[in-house]
């Protein structure tokens, strides 16, 4: 197994009273080739550790080798076989896309021209346009455009659909799933699972600066020992239920309320459904309607932390869980 990524215990503590522990004793490895996403919400230590492996940061204490260099003697070579494409990159606004991309290709002995990055990224026809006329999704294009013209080993893209509509997140996915496809080594930072279960051979969930999860997406999403996700809003329901009603229900294995609505994790919604649909029946529950479907690694990061990805639901009500007991879900 031949590694791009080595990092063992590493630490970074912000000087304060008291200090901030921004990462706390972090060991990671990611093979060569491999597309390797480290999740988690805003805050949690995934710039930080990221920024730390890019040798723009340093450690406060552990080891890092990329590509079996280390920053310390070889920052010289490491500048020369990574890429890096920042959660926000400034850019001149008054070059034109090909000059931005030609300036950043001029840093590196070799790679591709910069007209092939920026065919690579879908911007040929932007070549010529001045970069704050751009939008968006097409900026963070031509921050990848930039971070490939050196043909890197490895490939930095820290949060890079952030703040994107649907469409150019979907463009950038494709980008991202063509330099996997090449064998290109790739580490993502993400706050958003589904991009994660789509483009990672294997991920990381951090939250408050530790590693708490990691492996695949399947891996992760059966560790939780149920594979569907039985869901009903709570306003459709006229009163309140008992959770202990709902918990002891065949194959559940987690109740939560969550944005107003009852989740209920379950390793076999054939046998759950019915005997819930009785469960609430003999207690005079009516409910306008409920959806079925697969479990994800947003339930994987709630079962493991008791909230969802962004601390909260939308109206700024905390996650509650259930598995037992008397708790009333109304």
């Amino acid at each position: 197994m031949q590694l791009a990524i080595e990092v063992r215990k590493l630490v970074k503590t912000y000087p304060g009273r008291p200090p901030v522990e921004a990462v706390r004793g972090i060991d990671l490895t990611v093979e060569v080739g491999q597309c390797y996403g480290f999740l988690g919400p805003n805050g949690a230590g995934k710039t930080t550790t990221i920024e730390i492996l890019e040798g723009l940061m340093s450690a406060t204490s552990g080891s890092i080798r990329l590509l079996d260099l280390d920053w310390r003697s070889n920052q010289r070579q490491l500048r020369q076989r990574i890429g890096v494409s920042l959660q926000e990159t400034k850019m001149s606004d008054n070059l034109t896309v090909l000059e931005t991309v030609k300036l950043f290709r001029s840093f590196y002995n070799s790679g591709i021209s910069a007209e092939d990055a920026i065919q690579k990224v879908s911007l040929l026809e932007k070549s010529k346009a001045r970069v704050k006329t751009l939008s968006g999704g097409q900026r963070q294009r031509l921050a990848i455009a930039c971070a490939i013209v050196g043909s890197p080993q490895l490939l930095f893209l820290d949060e890079p659909t952030t703040g994107l509509d649907p469409a150019s997140r979907r463009q950038l996915w494709d980008i991202i799933r063509g330099f996997r496809e090449a064998g290109q080594t790739i580490l993502l930072t993400t706050h958003y699972m589904e991009e994660a279960e789509r483009l990672c051979d294997r991920v990381a969930i951090i939250d408050q600066g530790r590693i708490i999860a990691e492996g695949t997406p399947p891996e992760l999403i059966r560790g939780l020992g149920a594979e569907h996700v039985i869901e009903i809003p709570l306003e459709t329901m006229k009163k309140a239920i008992e959770a202990s009603a709902v918990s002891g229900l065949p194959t559940v294995q987690q109740v939560e309320v969550q944005d107003n609505c009852l989740r209920i994790a379950v390793g076999q919604p054939h046998l759950a459904l019915p005997k819930l649909l009785d469960a609430l029946s003999s207690r005079g529950l009516e409910m306008t309607g409920l959806s079925i479907r697969h479990a994800t690694l947003e339930d994987v990061f709630i079962s493991l932390t008791g909230r969802n990805i962004d601390n909260g639901s939308a109206n700024g009500a905390p996650t509650r869980i259930v598995n037992s007991g008397s708790t009333s879900l109304n």
